[in-house]
C-alpha cells in the first residue's frame, strides 16, 4: 500500500478498521486483568475468597468506568478543537 487510503478497497478497509478494534480491545483486556490481578491477589489458590471476588469485580468495574470517562473526555477535546481549527484540518 502507498499509505493513501483513499486508493484502498472499502471492504479491506473496513476488515482492517475491524481487526484493529479487536487488538485495541485484546490489550484493553489484558492490561485490566494485569492491573487487577495485582491489585487483589495475594496468593492465588483453588479458590477466590469473597474478598478477592470483590475485588476483582470493582477494579474491573473501576477500570471500564475510567476508561470510558477518558474515551468522553478525548471525544469532546477533539471536537472542541475541531470547531475551532476546521480550516486547519488536513486535506480531505
Amino acid at each position: 500500500m502507498d499509505g493513501k487510503g483513499a486508493t484502498a478497497d472499502p471492504q479491506l478497509q473496513h476488515f482492517i478498521e475491524i481487526e484493529t478494534q479487536k487488538q485495541r480491545f485484546q490489550q484493553l483486556v489484558h492490561q485490566m486483568t494485569e492491573v487487577c490481578w495485582e491489585k487483589c491477589m495475594d496468593k492465588p489458590g483453588p479458590k477466590l475468597d469473597s474478598r478477592t471476588e470483590v475485588c476483582f469485580v470493582n477494579c474491573v468495574e473501576r477500570f471500564i468506568d475510567t476508561s470510558q470517562f477518558i474515551l468522553n473526555r478525548l471525544e469532546q477535546t477533539q471536537r472542541s478543537r475541531g470547531s475551532f481549527s476546521g480550516s486547519e484540518t488536513m486535506a480531505e
